[in-house]
């Protein structure tokens, strides 16, 4: 599936690391998403909630379908990530700019998820709407 696919079909994300900081890339991009109709579920270790949205502790604590996971975090904490989104059935697995790894991108790949890597997912959506 390319990333226009992606973008149009997927409506529910779970964005590991976002901060509840405005400041942050991380926050940002989310709220963007959250402008678009995208269902933002946050994910970080601490913190009750985010922009209106209960914060989960990790990907296995959501107890509802998640369809995107947008890893926020350095390119070395994806594999543990990964494996979660194979486990909770996500589709995607979307690593923001300046984070990629190789061997996790291919166990999603090898269980049947899709991959973006190193690309902004607030990015390519305003490409694709002209927003």
């Amino acid at each position: 599936m390319d990333i226009e696919q992606i973008l149009t079909t997927y409506r529910t994300v779970a964005v590991v690391g976002l901060s509840p900081d405005p400041d942050r890339a991380s926050h940002r991009v989310a709220s963007y998403l959250q402008s678009a109709g995208f269902r933002i579920v946050p994910v970080r270790p601490d913190g009750d909630e985010i922009l209106g949205e209960k914060v989960y502790h990790s990907l296995r604590d959501i107890p509802f379908p998640v369809e995107i996971v947008d890893v926020f975090r350095r390119s070395e904490a994806v594999g543990p990530i990964a494996e979660e989104a194979i486990a909770v059935g996500a589709k995607v697995l979307w690593l923001q700019e300046g984070v990629s790894n190789p061997e996790a991108e291919e166990m999603c790949r090898r269980a049947g998820l899709d991959v973006v890597s190193d690309r902004c997912i607030l990015k390519d959506h305003r490409r694709l709407t002209n927003a």
